[in-house]
């Protein structure tokens, strides 16, 4: 099977991954869905600039997280790609707060298909799907936050699997997530003492001999 070029970056990341990924599959054991406690939550999200209201994960027979592909999308959301060497699939989450409703589903363009009008249907477990020309997304809804799943090379019915089972990660999963993060900072911002006790203005140099 030939894959196209636009795929090889996120398989190579896949492969990569697929150690780590093997070895924390292992290390979850029984109870290993219970969801991670926000505090934790919050303080993998921070060096990536995600809310951590928005972090979500979803699990999908024969898809590996590509860890490399975690990040932050808009101004808070979270992103993260999964990746099928059998399949030759990559399927994506992306979360943000809002809601889809029959009058506003339309109004967003999908991701792989921004130029191409949007159709959209509700199915009967509460999930959106909308569709643009060839390119498929599901959107589930949790607590406010909007997850849209999409794809290049998944099927249909692997997107809509993803969106289905889309859900906070446990703290196994939450450590697969953020594996490939940067480390937050640690302790407090440095002060500067070189700003006026009183006021918002910048420290003031003092004028040469040239004025």
């Amino acid at each position: 099977m030939r894959l196209h070029a636009s795929l090889r970056p996120v398989i190579a990341l896949a492969i990569a991954a697929s150690v780590a990924l093997t070895v924390s599959a292992c290390a979850t054991g029984a109870g290993g869905n219970t969801p991670a406690d926000p505090e934790r939550i919050a303080e993998s999200a921070s060096s990536l600039g995600i809310t951590p209201e928005l972090v979500y994960t979803t699990d999908v027979d024969g898809y590996d997280l590509a860890v490399q592909s975690v990040g932050s999308t808009g101004s808070r959301g979270m992103s993260a790609s999964w990746f099928s060497e059998a399949r030759g699939g990559i399927l994506t989450i992306r979360t943000d707060f809002g809601e889809v409703t029959a009058e506003n589903c339309a109004a967003t363009p999908l991701f792989e298909a921004h130029d191409v009008a949007v159709a959209c249907e509700e199915d009967d477990d509460g999930l959106w799907h909308r569709t643009a020309g060839d390119a498929h997304e599901y959107v589930a809804t949790r607590d406010d936050v909007l997850i849209r799943v999409s794809g290049r090379g998944a099927s249909e019915e692997d997107l809509r699997a993803a969106a289905q089972a889309v859900h906070v990660p446990s703290v196994a999963e939450l450590e697969l997530l953020f594996s490939d993060a940067p480390e937050p900072p640690a302790g407090m911002p440095v002060e500067r003492g070189d700003l006026p006790e009183h006021g918002d203005g910048a420290p003031i140099d003092p004028s040469g001999p040239g004025g």
